[in-house]
């Protein structure tokens, strides 16, 4: 079975778009790491396409915080500055999100585990979180010791040959540790790496063995960045996603 591993989208529609038409040409399976909502101007269609699209996922912090008015997304930030910022944006996604698209986040589960062969036979699992498998704060870095990694692979009842996948901090990474592979696909909408493309993980599980590839998908980022600045979102947004993150990258 092959999966593609999305997460991180952050109300970023033309990235969704594109990313998702590109998993059409490959025929995998697009499931979400959670993070739908938050940062640019369509919470609502992209809830919407996820769910007509029958996109089956988890919870972001993002989304349960949204779907339960929490008093901030629960999220890390770099300086003062950008906590301000993101407390606008939460304060903005709290207000243009539909009660439609909030009962839609509140309903997605916290962990979701799949059996490619069939639930019917032993093999390998692939669970989905969004953070770890305690909760959607911690942020799962590739710099976490190879101990962090298993104690969270016992956490989550993983053995040799099962995947743990989640995002939350818009960085791609693969690590394999005692025969359990730790993935987190990066970000779909708001990448953190310097790249403005949309990054995924297209991952195949065949009960033997697990392969991996990150792949990075040009979309509309000016598209995005129009969007964002026709709004009343903090245009810096615009910025972020025009560097990937950072400051001096440029879209080609």
């Amino acid at each position: 079975m092959r999966y593609a591993l999305i997460g991180d989208i952050h109300a970023n529609l033309p990235a969704l778009k594109a990313v998702l038409a590109d998993v059409a040409t490959l025929g995998a399976t697009p499931l979400h790491l959670g993070d739908l909502v938050g940062y640019a101007p369509w919470p609502n269609e992209v809830v919407a396409l996820v769910a007509e699209s029958r996109i089956a996922g988890v919870s972001g912090n993002y989304d349960s915080t949204v779907a339960t008015r929490y008093k901030h997304c629960g999220c890390k930030y770099e300086d003062p500055h950008q906590e301000a910022l993101s407390h606008l944006s939460f304060a903005w996604t709290l207000e243009h999100t539909t009660e439609e698209t909030k009962r839609f986040l509140g309903a997605l589960p916290f962990r979701l585990d799949i059996k490619p062969l069939g639930s019917h036979v032993s093999g390998p699992k692939l669970i989905l979180v969004h953070g770890t498998p305690l909760n959607n704060l911690t942020y799962w870095t590739e710099d976490r010791s190879d101990d962090f990694c298993l104690k969270m692979a016992g956490e989550a009842g993983a053995t040799a040959g099962d995947v743990i996948a989640f995002g939350h901090t818009h960085l791609p990474w693969h690590r394999v540790v005692d025969g359990v592979h730790f993935v987190n696909a990066g970000s779909v909408g708001r990448p953190k790496d310097g790249d403005w493309r949309s990054c995924y993980a297209l991952l195949a599980m065949d009960g033997v063995d697990v392969s991996l590839e990150f792949r990075r998908v040009k979309y509309d980022v000016n598209e995005a960045m129009r969007g964002i600045r026709a709004s009343t979102l903090p245009h810096e947004f615009a910025d972020y996603l025009q560097s990937g993150g950072r400051t001096t990258a440029t879209p080609v």
